[in-house]
């Protein structure tokens, strides 16, 4: 990010800086944040800010309200009650995002105060870019600085259209989540393994085809094993399963094979009679599932396969769960594989985002991991190559 800004050359004393936010976080039925794990990826960059004695103006979105307004639902209330925690200071949230009341309250910060604007999808403006709307959020502050790295693949008022209006910086999250993830693609040390689950090879294609470009080996599970399964010929019972994408994952299996990428797919599955925690079980090899039966997981063989690559690996890339770890009986892929990157601490291990960090917490592993992104989608995208609107923005700004 040689050609972006860093908060590091930004003389923030006395300025109002709008800072970008990811504080997407999980809130349960009391108002308590269940997992603050962006939040606190956020402090180093808003503790710097307070430090330098800036005023300090948080945006961030949370979940996916309507845009025509406030929603309790979806008020970032319990994201302010957690910061202050973090923080040791007061946090005033606005009820308003832009307008005099708004405006009122930043020209009554001091150095060093804190202020989180509501969610910022309460209007509906936000995701649509709209140039009158980022232009009212920039006019709340001197200087604009976006450390939401999970929001940077979306081109949002908040996120890439403040960008063109003010001084525009780098957080520390999003310089660390850039260079880690790019760095991992540019110069792995080898051998690199990356690790892809999740449902679909639709949602994945993109990732798989240019990490078959960079690793060594390629492990497959999670849902959309069972599409390469039938690519191979298995019969995957009623199994999740893209019918229109088994040609795709023929084309996978054979680009590995001619680019000698070892291709890791399952050769034994945890098969279930429904989906639910309380199914009829059983652990079958690939070629015998049975037609009234869903695969919901790695078998154990298949797992002991994947972590014996994992353990001889130098890099570790994992990105998606090997089967419905959520309930108890499918948990043991997922834990097998969390177990084996958290065990190679020689290796680089990156956990890019999403269903993987969820698995990490869950197993009280993240400790261990070198890395863990705070952005599923806008990893993926930036692993499969594709520029992201909210680090473009600050790039084009810091010319």
């Amino acid at each position: 990010m040689a050609d972006i800004a860093s908060i590091d050359s930004l003389d923030a004393a006395g300025k109002k800086v709008l800072v970008r936010v990811d504080f997407n976080a999980p809130v349960d039925g009391e108002g308590n944040v269940t997992d603050d794990t962006r939040l606190r990826a956020a402090l180093p960059t808003i503790n710097k800010l307070i430090n330098d004695g800036a005023k300090v103006i948080l945006t961030s979105h949370r979940g996916r309200p309507a845009g025509t307004g406030y929603e309790e639902a979806f008020s970032l209330a319990p994201i302010a009650r957690r910061l202050q925690e973090l923080l040791g200071r007061d946090i005033v949230l606005t009820r308003d995002l832009i307008g005099p009341d708004v405006a009122e309250v930043v020209d009554a910060m001091g150095d060093g105060d804190v202020v989180l604007l509501e969610n910022i999808r309460f209007d509906k403006r936000e995701k649509k870019n709209d140039p009158e709307f980022a232009r009212a959020l920039a006019d709340l502050a001197d200087v604009y600085v976006n450390d939401a790295f999970g929001t940077a693949h979306r081109a949002h008022a908040s996120t890439a259209g403040v960008a063109e209006y003010l001084p525009s910086y780098a957080g520390y999250l999003m310089q660390k989540e850039v260079a880690t993830l790019t760095g991992m693609l540019d110069n792995p040390r080898r051998p690199f393994v990356a690790i892809l689950g999740g449902s679909k090879v639709s949602d994945k294609i993109k990732v798989i085809d240019a990490l078959m470009d960079k690793a060594d080996v390629l492990i497959i599970g999670g849902g959309m094993c069972f599409t390469f399964l039938l690519a191979q010929g298995y019969s995957v019972g009623t199994s999740l399963k893209e019918d229109d994408w088994v040609e795709r994952a023929g084309q996978m299996i054979q680009k590995a094979a001619d680019k000698g990428v070892k291709l890791l797919l399952p050769v034994d599955v945890v098969v279930a009679d429904r989906f639910a925690e309380d199914a009829e079980t059983a652990t079958v090899t690939v070629d015998a599932i049975p037609d009234d039966m869903m695969g919901l997981d790695i078998g154990p063989d298949t797992a002991a396969i994947y972590a014996e690559a994992i353990g001889g690996a130098a890099t570790v890339f994992w990105n998606g769960p090997m089967g419905v770890f959520e309930m108890k009986p499918f948990e043991a892929g997922t834990l097998a594989v969390a177990n084996a990157v958290a065990e190679n601490q020689d290796a680089d291990t990156i956990i890019g985002g999403g269903d993987s960090v969820a698995a990490v917490n869950k197993f009280n592993l993240a400790d261990a991991m070198t890395f863990i992104s705070t952005g599923g989608g806008a990893s993926m995208e930036l692993v499969q190559g594709e520029a992201l609107p909210g680090v473009e923005a600050l790039r084009v700004t810091a010319a």
